[in-house]
């Protein structure tokens, strides 16, 4: 807690204002469907309502209210966004660290297998996978997990490197630690601080990547993804000549845009605060 206000204080006014409002989008998701009046799944009125008191921002072509679902957009957004960079984080970390510290013919074969993953466009080949995996919730986070591990194990990677020629740990060795107590007792504490930057990036990959499959069609379509609402919205024949795109497009829009600049912000600075550079 007092690392977190040091890092609140330090921060710019931008960051702070994204603190905000990343706080606001947790607590709608969580607490946003119980003060919700309608279901986002269930029509509660007529087709194309404007946003009134009773309907904060209106109700799309089927009547179903659009606050609702932006509202559970926001938990399947941070849900997915979060595990994903957990699953990536953790496993590139991991991945990196036996790299690093081993080095031979599993490191050559490792890192070469995420240049091609950097150098091959991860979109299409999410689409790809996402249509051979299903458009389950956990094959999206499997399939988001598997493009983004190479960060992580590179930046851990090369910590390690460096960090297994350090008097403490080759005195540590010499004493007869193994790869688990040097990992948990030097590697890690050492490369927290650059994974926890790549963390939070790699929430915003995920909510932007999740949001690309769905409005491209590939996400749950049982579930109310930010991505979906825009899909169904682009879908619908004539949207531009009528009224309906101002609350119908834009607020699935404005979450998205919203929550990915207020996450890119806290990365800076938290870039700066723990004085590290991906």
């Amino acid at each position: 807690m007092k690392n977190f206000l040091l890092f609140y204080k330090s921060s710019s006014i931008s960051g702070k204002i994204s603190m905000l409002m990343i706080a606001l989008v947790f607590f709608v998701a969580v607490f946003g469907t119980a003060f919700s009046r309608h279901s986002a799944f269930v029509p509660s009125d007529s087709a194309f309502v404007p946003p009134n008191t009773e309907h904060l921002l209106g109700t799309d072509d089927l009547g179903i209210d659009l606050w609702a679902q932006i509202c559970e957009g926001a938990k399947l957004s941070l849900t997915i966004g979060i595990f994903s960079a957990l699953l990536s984080g953790i496993a590139g970390s991991f991945i990196g660290i036996i790299c690093g510290y081993y080095g031979g013919f599993f490191d050559k074969f490792v890192m070469r297998v995420s240049d091609i993953l950097i150098a091959i466009p991860s979109l299409p080949l999410m689409i790809v996978m996402g249509v051979f995996f299903g458009a389950g919730i956990q094959n999206i986070i499997f399939v988001l997990a598997v493009f983004s591990w190479t960060g992580p194990a590179r930046i851990a990677r090369s910590k390690v490197i460096s960090l297994k020629t350090e008097k403490h740990v080759l005195v540590a060795e010499s004493y007869g630690a193994g790869i688990f107590y040097l990992t948990f007792r030097h590697f890690l504490p050492e490369i927290f601080p650059v994974v926890m930057v790549s963390f939070i990036r790699l929430v915003n990959r995920g909510i932007v990547s999740e949001a690309s499959l769905s409005f491209l069609g590939l996400g749950d379509p049982t579930a109310k993804s930010w991505g979906l609402i825009l899909n169904h919205a682009i879908s619908f024949k004539g949207i531009y000549f009528t009224d309906f795109w101002k609350w119908w497009l834009v607020s699935p829009f404005a979450a998205i845009t919203l929550t990915v600049l207020a996450i890119s912000f806290i990365a800076r600075d938290a870039e700066k605060f723990l004085d590290v550079k991906l």
